[in-house]
């Protein structure tokens, strides 16, 4: 990890325990609070040295695993081990097409197009459930739900989600109505929701996974798809994370997960959100296959995000150090890394990983 001195102590003692976690980190480790990499959720382990190293604020587990619950627990716990700071962990578990976990302890979840066609209190019973089973094993951050609405007319024609069957609906106020449910029901059996894929992903025809030519060339700040996580926002979920496609009718200069007028102006200060905002993959997703690894996480943060996905535990060099060398000329920017690691260590606080 690089090395650079601690920021001043700025809190009083009475001071808030994110207040006073923050103050005691030096420049690189609030530059690793923002840093969520991902790791074989079936050989955890493997990412331990990265974690210390760079001071990682989260792990994500992928790929698909049938272990039991208690050597899920165990593994994950050893990751605990590993980081000074308490570690955001998250997967997928979504249901249907997209579930990390299944197996014994892990029953097979519907998808959210057949949950969502069912009757709420089913909804709201299934996501409670599979909540508490990922509490118990030491997972904190689902990377649901999928607040996208696929237009009927569109249908599996959408290759990220309604291909997958992974909208609730092509309603967005009956959407709207499911993350409503969604979100408490999860959060309050312990595990963080992260709405996905702001500004919305239902209406592009490419899959930013795969292409760089995923576009939504409808979607402006009044569209009605933005209702679903309006909804999500005011259930209280602790984050949202933004798509890589491209909006050209509210950015025609950038990815949604690089733009600042999307970021900043259309989600934090226009819809009022002021929880954690994740990015989605910025590994090795061919939608930012064109920007330097290292440039992704800077471009991220400059644009008012706070936690940088990477499947590739090879990027957290890049990034970090990327992050560091710029916060270190650029004071407004410096002033942007500890605004995400505030909001890290918030949503860190709520899953109750913080102790003062």
């Amino acid at each position: 990890m690089a090395t650079t001195s601690a920021a001043p102590p700025s809190s009083s003692p009475g001071a808030d325990c994110v207040t006073r976690t923050l103050d005691g980190l030096t420049l690189a480790q609030r530059a690793g609070q923002l840093l969520m990499v991902g790791t074989s959720v079936n050989a955890p382990s493997g990412l331990g040295d990265t974690v210390r190293r760079y001071e990682l604020g989260g792990v994500f587990l992928h790929g698909r695993s049938t272990k039991r619950a208690a050597e899920l627990r165990a593994d994950i716990a050893g990751l605990q081990k590993r980081s000074e700071l308490p570690l955001l962990i998250s997967l997928d578990q979504e249901g249907g097409n997209v579930q990390t976990l299944k197996g014994a302890d892990f029953p097979l979840l519907p998808s959210a197009q057949k949950l969502g066609a069912g009757a709420l209190p089913a909804l709201r019973n299934t996501t409670r459930d599979s909540a508490h089973r990922l509490d118990g094993i030491g997972v904190n951050v689902n990377l649901a739900p999928v607040a996208d609405t696929v237009p009927a007319s569109l249908g599996v024609g959408n290759p990220p989600i309604g291909y997958w069957h992974r909208q609730y609906g092509s309603d967005p106020a009956r959407v709207a109505a499911d993350i409503r449910t969604v979100v408490p029901a999860s959060q309050d059996a312990g595990v963080l929701t992260v709405l996905k894929h702001f500004p919305g992903l239902g209406r592009v025809r490419a899959n930013t996974d795969t292409s760089t030519k995923a576009v939504d060339p409808t979607a402006t700040a009044n569209d009605p798809y933005l209702e679903p996580f309006k909804a999500g926002i005011q259930a209280g979920s602790a984050s949202v994370m933004m798509s890589s496609a491209k909006y050209p009718r509210l950015d025609p200069g950038a990815i949604a997960a690089f733009s600042r007028p999307i970021v900043t102006g259309l989600l934090r200060e226009r819809l009022g959100f002021d929880g954690l905002i994740m990015s989605d993959d910025l590994g090795a997703a061919v939608a930012v296959s064109g920007v330097p690894v290292g440039q992704r996480a800077v471009r991220f943060v400059a644009a008012g995000g706070d936690m940088v996905l990477t499947i590739r535990p090879s990027d957290a060099a890049p990034m970090a150090g990327a992050l560091i060398e710029r916060a270190s000329r650029d004071a407004a920017f410096r002033a942007r890394v500890s605004d995400g690691a505030r909001h890290v260590l918030a949503a860190k606080e709520r899953a109750g990983l913080l102790s003062c």
